[in-house]
C-alpha cells in the first residue's frame, strides 16, 4: 500500500475508546449512556483477534485510512459537543467505544462485545426486556455488507443501529431490520443521480465494472439499464487502477460510485490522470464548524493532560503527527461522510432527549434500555447545521448527492463539485460547465453504440440492446413520430410528406374548377352545343313531314335530339368538387345518351342499305324487318344491353369521390369519381365501340346510294370524333392521373355530342334553311330514279 494518504494509528482488533464526564466503571449507571462505533480502519497488518475484552491493548503502529480516522474524530467531536451542551442532554453524559470491523471480516466480535454485560458475557434469556448490553446504540459500520451482518444481530436485541455510509436497500426491510437506520440516502438515489448524469451527456454505451460483493451486485441490478459505472468499494480499486495505468489505458470517462468518489488514496496513485476524466457521485459536502481544527488537535482528558499513550486511542503521537501531515488532504476531501457520522450521534442524542423528557433544567434520570430508544429514533425531526434530519418510512434520511470531478491540477481542491442532486426532486442541477475532458477542443466525449439518427430517420435495432440500431429513412407519405423512434407512421389521407419527414403537411386538393380557363371554354362549347341542339329540335319539329327529316330518321331523330340535350346538360357534372350524385351522372348519363344516338344512327344506316340492296337480295327478311319494326327492336335490345353494362360497371366500380395520389407530386391529391377510372370508361365504351364499327361499315356500303340518302361522310365524321376522343383519353390516362384526365373526359363528351349534333343534324338543317327546293318529294324521287338507272 502507498504511504501517501494513510496515517499511523494506534489500533487493535477491538479498539475501545470510552469518553464521558465520568469513568465507566459500571456502564449501567443512570445518566451515563454509551455508544458503540463500528468503523473500517483498514489496517495494513492485523494481529489475531482478541477474544478478551478486558485487556488493555498496547499502542502499535498501524496504517489507517485517512477517511476512517476522520470518521472516528467526527464521532468524538459530536459526543463532546453534546456533553458540553446545556440544553440537549443537561446532566447526562454520552460515552462511546470504537472498534475496528476490518471492512466486514470482523463484524461479529465487536457486536458480541457490545452485547455483552459488565461480565463480558452475552446471557441467553427468554425475555430481553430488562437486559442491558454494553452500549445503548451502535453507529456504523460503513460498508453495506457489514451493516447487514450487524443489523441481523442487533435487530434481535432491538438495539438501534445508525449506519452512516451503508447504502444497501436491504436495510429498507422494516420486518427484517426494525432497528436499522441510515444517515445517508439509499443506493437507489445514488443510481438515479448516475442515470441523470449519463442522460445529461447522452452516454448509453459504456462498460460496467463492479466488485463481486453486495455493494457491486446490488448497484448493478439497479443500473441494468445499459449504463456504465464503476460499482465497487474502494478496497480493491488501487490495484485495478495501478494496472490500468501500467497497461496504458487512456482518455476514458470513469464514473465513481459514492464508495470511492472522494477517496484520496486513489487520487494519489501515480499517473492516474492518464486514464481520463473521473466523475463521481458523492455525498453532499457540509461544513462542520470547528471540526477541521479538532481533527488535528491533541486529545485532552478532563485534567488537561494528554491521554496515556500506552492505550490505543487517538492520542498516539504517531496518529496525531500523521493526521497533521495529512490535514490538507482531509480538508480537500470535504466533510461529507463525516457529517453523516456527526449527525448519527445527534440522532441518538435527540432520541434520548425525548425519551428522558429533557428540558432546560435537566433530564429525568432513569434506566434506559435500547428497545425504548428505537421508536424515538424513528420520530426524530430536527435541524442540524441548516440540514433537516428525519427518517422516512424506509429508515433513511433524505440526503443529497453531488456530482464531482477529479481535478489533477488542483491538489488543494481535488474533488470539485460540478452538479447537485436533490433526492426530493430527483433532478440534476449543474453549477458549472467547466469540465475537463480528455478530448480535442475539450468536447464532451461520445459514448454511444449508434449515433443519433437524423431528422426523419427511424431506428432499426441491430442487437438485443435498444441502444444499437441502424438509421433508415422514412419513405414519402410517412413521418417519424417523436414518441416512437422505431416506426414511421403513415400520413393521413388528406396530408402528405416527403422522404425523411417528421410531420405531414396538408395536401393541395385538385379537381376541375369552375374558374379555370379550359373549364370556361369547355362550358362555352357545351352551352353553344345545347342551344344548337335545341334549335335543331325546333327545326325538325316544324319540318317533321319533309323528306329531309324523314330521310334522317323521322321519329328516331327526336329520340336522338333528346339524348343530345340531356348529354349537354350533364357536362357541368364534370366541373367542381365531385359528389356522389355527380359521379353517378358522369358514369351513366353520357354513356347512355351516346349509345342511344349511335344505335339510332346504326339502325338508320342499316335501313337505307336494306331499302336499296337488302330488299332485292333478301326480300323476305326485309319484309319481316318492316313488318315488325325491326329498327325499334334493335334499339331496345341495344339499350337493354347498355343498361346491363352500366349496372355491372357501377357495382364493380362504385361511382363515389376518391382521393388519388400523384406519383410525381405527393403534395397534390386529385379528387376524382373513381379510383379505377380507366376501367370504368372502357366498360362503358365497349358497346359504343362495336356500334361505331358497324356505323363505319354501313356508311361504306352506302357510299353509292342516292345523294339525298348518302350519309357516309356525315356518319364518318361523327365516328371519327368518337374514335379520336376515345384514343386521346386513353393516352392521357396512361401517362397522367391528375385533373387532366377529367378534363379530357369532359372534352371528349362535348366533342362527341357536337359531332353528332353538328355532323349529323347540321347538314340537314342546312338543306332545310338554304336549299328548300331539295326538300321536296319530287327532288328525292328524281334522285332515286337516277340511282336506279345507274344500277341498270
Amino acid at each position: 500500500m502507498r504511504s501517501t494518504g494513510v496515517i499511523a494509528m494506534c489500533v487493535s482488533v477491538l479498539l475501545t475508546m470510552a469518553v464521558s464526564e465520568t469513568q465507566y466503571s459500571d456502564f449501567h449507571l443512570a445518566g451515563d449512556y454509551l455508544l458503540g462505533g463500528l468503523f473500517s480502519l483498514h489496517t495494513e497488518t492485523m494481529s489475531s483477534p482478541h477474544l478478551s475484552h478486558s485487556a488493555v491493548p498496547t499502542c502499535q503502529a498501524y496504517k489507517l485510512k485517512i477517511a476512517s480516522y476522520s470518521h472516528l474524530r467526527a464521532m468524538r467531536f459530536a459526543v463532546e459537543q453534546i456533553n458540553n451542551s446545556s440544553t440537549l442532554l443537561p446532566g447526562v453524559s454520552l460515552g462511546y467505544e470504537m472498534v475496528d470491523v476490518c471492512y466486514f471480516t470482523n463484524s461479529i466480535h465487536p457486536i458480541l462485545y457490545f452485547l455483552a454485560n459488565e461480565h463480558s458475557v452475552v446471557q441467553l434469556q427468554n425475555n430481553y426486556t430488562h437486559y442491558q448490553p454494553r452500549v445503548l446504540a451502535v453507529i456504523g459500520p460503513d460498508s453495506s455488507q457489514a451493516a447487514v451482518i450487524v443489523a441481523h444481530v442487533l435487530s434481535l436485541f432491538l438495539i438501534p443501529q445508525i449506519s452512516y455510509r451503508a447504502t444497501t436497500n436491504e436495510l429498507n426491510d422494516r420486518e427484517r431490520f426494525p432497528t436499522a437506520f441510515r444517515a445517508i440516502s439509499s443506493m437507489e438515489q445514488q443510481i438515479v443521480a448516475m442515470l441523470l448524469l449519463l442522460k445529461e451527456f447522452q452516454w448509453n454505451w459504456i462498460n460496467i465494472l463492479y466488485s463481486d460483493d453486495d455493494y457491486g451486485r446490488q448497484n448493478l441490478q439497479l443500473l441494468w439499464a445499459r449504463v456504465v459505472i464503476v460499482l465497487s468499494l474502494d478496497l480493491t480499486l488501487p490495484f485495478f487502477f495501478q494496472e490500468a495505468v501500467r497497461q496504458n489505458v487512456m482518455d476514458l470517462v470513469w464514473i465513481a460510485a459514492e464508495a470511492w468518489a472522494t477517496e484520496p488514496t486513489l487520487y494519489n496513485i501515480t499517473d492516474l490522470w492518464r486514464v481520463g476524466t473521473i466523475l463521481g457521485v458523492a455525498a453532499k459536502e457540509f461544513s462542520i464548524p470547528g471540526f477541521d481544527d479538532f481533527r488535528v488537535s491533541l486529545a485532552k482528558e478532563d485534567n488537561g493532560q494528554a491521554s496515556d499513550q500506552t492505550t490505543c486511542n487517538q492520542a498516539c503521537d504517531q496518529c496525531l503527527g500523521a493526521a497533521r501531515d495529512a490535514d490538507q488532504t482531509m480538508r480537500a476531501q470535504g466533510e461529507r461522510t463525516d457529517f453523516s457520522v456527526y449527525s448519527s450521534v445527534y440522532i441518538v442524542a435527540r432520541a434520548l432527549h425525548r425519551l428522558l423528557g429533557c428540558n432546560t433544567t435537566g433530564c429525568h434520570k432513569r434506566m434506559v434500555y435500547p428497545w425504548q430508544l428505537v421508536p424515538e429514533v424513528k420520530r426524530v425531526d430536527f435541524s442540524l447545521l441548516d440540514k433537516r434530519i428525519s427518517f422516512r418510512k424506509k429508515g433513511n434520511t433524505p440526503n443529497s448527492f453531488e456530482i464531482i470531478q477529479w481535478k489533477w491540477d488542483q491538489p488543494n481542491n481535488p474533488f470539485q463539485k460540478i452538479a447537485s442532486y436533490s433526492t426530493k426532486n430527483q433532478k440534476l442541477l449543474f453549477t458549472t460547465q467547466n469540465i475537463s475532458w480528455h478530448t480535442p477542443n475539450n468536447t464532451v466525449p461520445i459514448s454511444v453504440c449508434s449515433q443519433e439518427c437524423e431528422y426523419g430517420q427511424r431506428r432499426k435495432p441491430i442487437r438485443v440492446s435498444s441502444c444499437c440500431f441502424k438509421c433508415i429513412d422514412c419513405e414519402a407519405g410517412t413521418f417519424l413520430n417523436n414518441n416512437d423512434p422505431y416506426n414511421c407512421q403513415p400520413c393521413p389521407a388528406h396530408q402528405w410528406s416527403s422522404a425523411r419527414s417528421q410531420e405531414c403537411y396538408p395536401r393541395l386538393l385538385k379537381y376541375l374548377e369552375w374558374q379555370e380557363g379550359t373549364t370556361v371554354v369547355l362550358l362555352l362549347f357545351s352551352v353553344l352545343g345545347l342551344i344548337a341542339t335545341l334549335v335543331i329540335s325546333v327545326t325538325f319539329a316544324i319540318h317533321s313531314q319533309t323528306p329531309v327529316v324523314k330521310s334522317a330518321g323521322g321519329r328516331m331523330c327526336f329520340f336522338m335530339l333528346v339524348s343530345l340535350i340531356i348529354g349537354f346538360i350533364n357536362v357541368p357534372m364534370y366541373v367542381g368538387i365531385p359528389t356522389e350524385f355527380k359521379c353517378v351522372c358522369r358514369q351513366t348519363v353520357f354513356s347512355l345518351c351516346f349509345t342511344v344516338c349511335i344505335s339510332c344512327i346504326t339502325v338508320r344506316s342499316f335501313q337505307i342499305i336494306s331499302i336499296f340492296k337488302m330488299a332485292a337480295w333478301l326480300p323476305k327478311a326485309y319484309s319481316y324487318w318492316m313488318k315488325y319494326n325491326g329498327q325499334y327492336i334493335f334499339i331496345t335490345v341495344i339499350l337493354a344491353l347498355k343498361v346491363a353494362i352500366i349496372v355491372t360497371n357501377v357495382n364493380i366500380n362504385p361511382p363515389a369521390p376518391v382521393l388519388v395520389d400523384l406519383k410525381d407530386d405527393p403534395s397534390i391529391v386529385v379528387l376524382q369519381c373513381n379510383k379505377n377510372y380507366k376501367l370504368a370508361l372502357l366498360m362503358n365504351g365497349s358497346l359504343d365501340t362495336c356500334l361505331s364499327i358497324l356505323c363505319f361499315y354501313f356508311s361504306y356500303m352506302g357510299k353509292e346510294l342516292p345523294k339525298n340518302y348518302n350519309e357516309a361522310k356525315y356518319i364518318t365524321l361523327c365516328m371519327t370524333c368518337y374514335s379520336v376522343s376515345g384514343i386521346a383519353i386513353l393516352l392521357v390516362m396512361s401517362v397522367y392521373s391528375a385533373v387532366l384526365v377529367t378534363m379530357c373526359d369532359a372534352m371528349g363528351v362535348v366533342i362527341n355530342l357536337l359531332g353528332i349534333s353538328m355532323g349529323y343534324f347540321g347538314p340537314k338543317c342546312y338543306l332545310i334553311f338554304f336549299h328548300p327546293e331539295r326538300n321536296t318529294a319530287a327532288y328525292f324521287q328524281t334522285a332515286i330514279q337516277s340511282y336506279t338507272m345507274r344500277q341498270d
